[in-house]
């Protein structure tokens, strides 16, 4: 086992500082303590990619902190073997007032390396970052892009057996978010254990082999990604707090700044049966729906070309289906202003009735971090002649079988 909790629990008291405490036991006063975690056990194996999902104040942060030991447990014991990076408050150590460079051999040093090491990695760990003219100005000038750069890139450059990501799959924008997804995908490739706390099911599902749903402090289930997420999701649906769509269709085209080199989408077009619009009838069966594209990917650094995807989702907000051209085999090149044009069409779409939003995605090679996305482009109206029930029409064949087979007389 690489990770081994037994009867963990951590807990709080409602007192506000140290003193305060300490002052509760002189006076003999006494507070019940509020648990975020309550006593559990977990093994995690080495190798195993392990999601972490669950509602904001499920206990999720605090369970990576406890493996991390950057804090200590109420009760129980916390067994870890082997080296662990943890980006958990990616910049939290920098001091504002020191250079990217002194903060490099603080931050190494406070990690366990030595200074031989980080003179070793030193070079590579700014060009990988990407701040070789502002090394040696204090991160207090830096932005705030600039100092989550130099962060990961510190963090990732130990080679460590047990790596623990809260939301930080990718940080930045464009290329380095590309390629910090790309670092984080080769500690996966090289068999490391890898403890993934997310919001993204899409990606959760994507990279994990195992996946644990906290609620309240507790373990709520434990098991296989697609059981588990379907599960969250429909709990998430009953509370009505899953990601619905908003009233009303729109053309919710990104408007913030994008980082040269970022893919971003420049326009997207639905149409149904021809006819162009943001709430569009579809008869079910019958209708061809559309989704036209354009996008532009320039790359500073010859970045492979993204993967354009389209999701179908249902007024619940799950999705009902999806393509990509990475799955479909689709290959295309960019004109000489760095754009691609492209189409998908759907024909005779044999949604049942009910309202569907399209989604559309820009996403890396793999099709897995998200450079740009247009959620709710169109809202697909469609109803249909037949009394069938369900949300699609699957292709079906009848046919008469021998009575022989039920061992039935006639």
């Amino acid at each position: 086992m690489a990770i081994e909790l037994e009867k963990v629990s951590k807990g709080y008291y409602p007192s506000s500082s140290p003193l305060s405490r300490v002052m509760d036991a002189i006076l003999g006063r006494t507070a019940d303590m509020s648990l975020v975690l309550k006593p559990f056990s977990l093994n995690i194996q080495h190798g195993e990619i392990v999601g972490l999902i669950g509602v904001n104040g499920a206990g999720k942060s605090t369970l990576l902190k406890l493996i991390a030991q950057t804090t200590l447990p109420t009760t129980g014991v916390v067994s870890v073997k082997g080296s662990v990076c943890a980006l958990l408050e990616l910049g939290a150590g920098f001091h504002p007032d020191m250079t990217g460079r002194e903060n490099i051999f603080l931050g190494g040093a406070v990690a366990g390396m030595s200074t031989a090491e980080i003179q070793d990695r030193f070079d590579e760990i700014v060009q990988f970052a990407g701040l070789d003219a502002v090394i040696d100005r204090p991160v207090k000038t830096y932005s705030s892009g600039m100092m989550m750069r130099l962060a990961f890139s510190l963090a990732t450059s130990v080679d460590p057996d047990i790596l623990i990501l809260d939301e930080t799959l990718s940080v930045g924008d464009g290329h380095f978010a590309k390629k910090s997804f790309d670092r984080i995908m080769g500690f996966k490739e090289a068999g490391k254990t890898i403890l993934f706390c997310s919001h993204s099911m899409y990606q959760v599902q994507a990279i994990c082999s195992r996946v644990i749903w906290m609620d309240e402090g507790v373990v709520r289930m434990d098991g296989s990604p697609p059981e588990v997420i379907a599960a969250y999701t429909d709990f998430m649906t009953l509370l009505g707090a899953a990601e619905r769509p908003l009233e009303g269709a729109q053309n919710d085209i990104p408007s913030g700044s994008h980082e040269w080199g970022t893919p971003r989408i420049l326009k997207v077009e639905v149409s149904s049966d021809g006819v162009i619009g943001h709430q569009l009838p579809v008869r079910s069966g019958t209708s061809d729906v559309t989704i036209r594209l354009a996008f532009e990917a320039h790359s500073p650094k010859a970045a492979p070309l993204p993967v354009v995807g389209v999701v179908l989702v249902g007024a619940n907000g799950q999705a009902v289906t999806s393509a990509s051209t990475r799955h479909d085999g689709y290959d295309f090149s960019l004109n000489a202003n760095g754009r691609h044009h492209t189409m998908i069409t759907f024909p005779h779409l044999d949604l049942l009735a009910g309202s569907y939003w399209v989604h559309v995605y820009l996403l890396c090679d793999q099709g897995l971090h998200i450079y740009d996305k247009a959620r709710m482009v169109a809202e697909l109206v469609v109803t249909q002649d037949s009394l069938e029930q369900g949300i699609v029409r699957l292709p079906h064949e009848w046919a008469p079988v021998s009575p022989d087979i039920f061992n039935l007389a006639g």
